[in-house]
């Protein structure tokens, strides 16, 4: 998948430039949406039982404790592994629905390249549900892959797609989800409606990269948000419901302040330091002028 030019990882996260040779200036869309928290110990936990269920070596190293504790460790990053071998196919389908949207614009384009590398990794299926959908909802591309900016809130990212269908522009998210028991696509995690909206209420669109062009941003009005669900037997379009916008952008812009103030807390400096306990005092003797036995004033 193209990786956005003005992108970099930093200590915060993923934050953009404004050109090629300038430096990260404000946070992506998807490192603020990061701060929301999320806890995945359960599934970790899950993921690792798993993981230690169907490794093969257990039936010859149970009673062995030396041995189970080495099934044991490479079970404890079974989660680690899933999501990373997800996060890589989920590019790789990305990158195909980026190709497709560049061929449909006349641009330069390596479709049958990166479907064979879904073909080479037994993802085919992706491509084909993918193909169906595109014509199916006679999707016609505007921009693919298209940086943009808000200066007032302080944030950048970049969306998949932005294209008419039924005559509507739409901004598109995709999502590549796994199947459920019954072979219907994973559904989506509403955390994609903010990233509609930040893509919605962004103010400028970038032109060129190299030269930090950018121009104010054409479709801050468009009618429909769509994210996406990318999966091997169907994709599914789900609208971002009109009603709930604004509160999924005071969210997103709340967020936004979480990780503007992380970063004023952390430059600070130290948030504790030690304290000793108050000087000793001999029986019967009155407490010394500014100490006391409450706790409260030791330190004050």
């Amino acid at each position: 998948m193209t990786q956005p030019r003005l992108a970099h990882q930093t200590e915060y996260g993923r934050m953009y430039a404004r050109s090629l040779d300038g430096v990260p200036e404000v946070p992506s869309i998807t490192t603020v949406i990061g701060q929301q928290a999320a806890d995945l110990s359960g599934w970790a936990g899950h993921m690792a039982a798993t993981a230690v269920i169907e490794d093969p070596r257990l039936p010859q190293v149970v009673g062995s404790r030396p041995q189970l504790k080495s099934v044991a460790r490479q079970a404890s990053s079974a989660a680690e592994r899933y999501r990373d071998e997800a996060a890589a196919r989920g590019d790789r389908v990305h990158d195909y629905a980026e190709q497709v949207g560049l061929r449909a614009l006349g641009r330069p384009h390596r479709t049958a390249e990166v479907r064979a590398v879904l073909a080479d990794h037994g993802e085919g299926a992706y491509a084909d549900r993918f193909d169906e959908w595109w014509d199916l909802y006679d999707v016609r591309p505007l921009a693919t892959e298209l940086t943009v900016w808000n200066a007032t809130v302080g944030y950048a990212g970049t969306l998949d797609l932005v294209a008419t269908i039924g005559g509507r522009t739409c901004i598109i998210d995709y999502k590549t989800k796994g199947t459920t028991r019954d072979g219907r696509v994973k559904p989506l995690d509403a955390k994609v409606v903010m990233q509609l909206v930040a893509g919605l209420r962004a103010e400028e669109s970038l032109v060129d990269p190299a030269t930090g062009t950018w121009e104010p941003w054409r479709y801050g009005d468009a009618p429909v948000l769509l994210g996406v669900a990318l999966g091997q037997t169907e994709v599914v379009a789900h609208q971002a419901n009109p009603e709930v916008l604004p509160a999924h952008w005071r969210k997103f812009w709340a967020l936004r302040q979480v990780w503007g103030y992380s970063q004023i807390a952390d430059s600070a400096g130290p948030a504790l330091r030690p304290i000793g306990p108050p000087p000793a005092q001999a029986p019967g003797q009155a407490p010394a002028a500014g100490h006391g036995t409450d706790a409260t004033k030791v330190g004050a």
